[in-house]
Parts: C-alpha cells; structure tokens; sequence
C-alpha cells in the first residue's frame, strides 16, 4: 500500500515536472537496488518503465546498480546534505555510478511535497497547521542541538578543561610557530660558527 502510494505521488509529480520526464526517459529499463540496513534490514527495487517509476519490494538481481545504508543515512541523500553521506562512508554504492546520480537527480526533482501530498487526505488548512507544526519542530530541534552543543564545548573548555579555547590554541600555536624560528635561526648561526671555525 506504502509503495504503490509513494510510486503513484513519484509519477504524479514526474509528469509535472519537464526536468523529471527527461531524467525519467534517462533510466527507461533501468534500476537500482536499495538495501536498508539495521534495524530492520528491508531492500526495494526501484525501475523505470514505459515512463513510470515502480517501486518493488525486492531489488531485481540483475539491477545497473545498489545504493546500502542506514534508513538515516539513505533519507540524507534526499536532502541537501546527500555529499557529505557519501564522502563520510554512511552510504555505499555498488555498480553504475551514473545511474545512482541520475535515479538521485530524479527523486530531487519529483520529491513530493509533503504539505501539498497531505492536504490531498485532510484538506488545506489542517495540513498548513501540521505543516508549520513540523517546521517549527524541526527548528525547535536544531536550536535545541546548537544551544546543547555550544554548552557542552564551553563546559569543555571553562569548567573542566578538557578542551582548550579558540585564544589558547591560537596562542599556543603562535608560540611554536616563534620557537621554530628561533630554532631555525640558532640552527643557521651554529652552521656559520663552526663553518668559520674550521677555516
């Protein structure tokens, strides 16, 4: 029921879409497996047929490539921070690695809009509400993260001393960077004694 409604939405919004159709007409016969790790370890096939997305519930064997990751991780590669996923190593890819970045550019360009997709079951002013209840969450969320993070770098660095500041690094740094010339230059002046010692 999931898949056959995320397929439908995909395909609703490829047809609205002149850049998705294209990406689409790209991939005709193509398909890609996507194998979710733990907790539960799930794998979907995703193909494109006859200008339709269709999403299965087991990868085909002989799919042009595999996407591999926690269900976070492949959520990630939606989003804007899809780069950093596959720089850090939380998602792998198998196979044709166009396919993966054109299947990507695909689900970028028909990727639902969840308000929108909502108010078509509940009707326009209650999604609006679930809506901005989502975003001021997610908003709540990251201050909440930044404002933890923040106390937990000065608790590090003030109380405990775990951590050293950005002033005592720079600090510290400074120094080295002095005691290294003075090394270098007691180095060069020991060179020119013993060099006009021996004459």
């Amino acid at each position: 029921m999931l898949r056959e409604f995320l397929a439908a939405t995909l395909n609703r919004n490829i047809a609205g879409s002149s850049r998705a159709r294209a990406l689409c007409a790209k991939l005709e016969g193509r398909a890609l497996a996507i194998n979710v790790e733990a907790p539960l370890p799930l794998h979907l096939g995703v193909r494109v047929e006859q200008g339709l997305v269709h999403l299965d519930r087991a990868p085909p064997q002989d799919a042009d490539a595999a996407v591999t990751g926690t269900p976070i991780a492949l959520l990630g590669l939606i989003g804007r921070e899809s780069p950093e996923r596959l720089r850090d190593g939380s998602v792998t890819l198998t196979g044709d690695a166009e396919i993966v970045q054109t299947f990507h550019e695909l689900l970028q360009a028909a990727r639902p809009d969840l308000e929108e997709e909502v108010s078509r079951l509940v009707g326009d002013v209650p999604a609006h509400q679930l809506g901005n209840l989502a975003r001021n969450v997610s908003g709540w969320s990251r201050k909440s993260f930044a404002t933890f993070a923040t106390n937990v770098a000065e608790y590090l660095q003030e109380e405990s001393r775990d951590l050293v500041t950005r002033t005592e690094a720079d600090e510290f740094n400074s120094a080295v960077d002095d005691l290294r010339e003075a090394a270098d230059r007691l180095e060069a002046r020991i060179e020119r004694l013993t060099g006009s010692a021996r004459r």
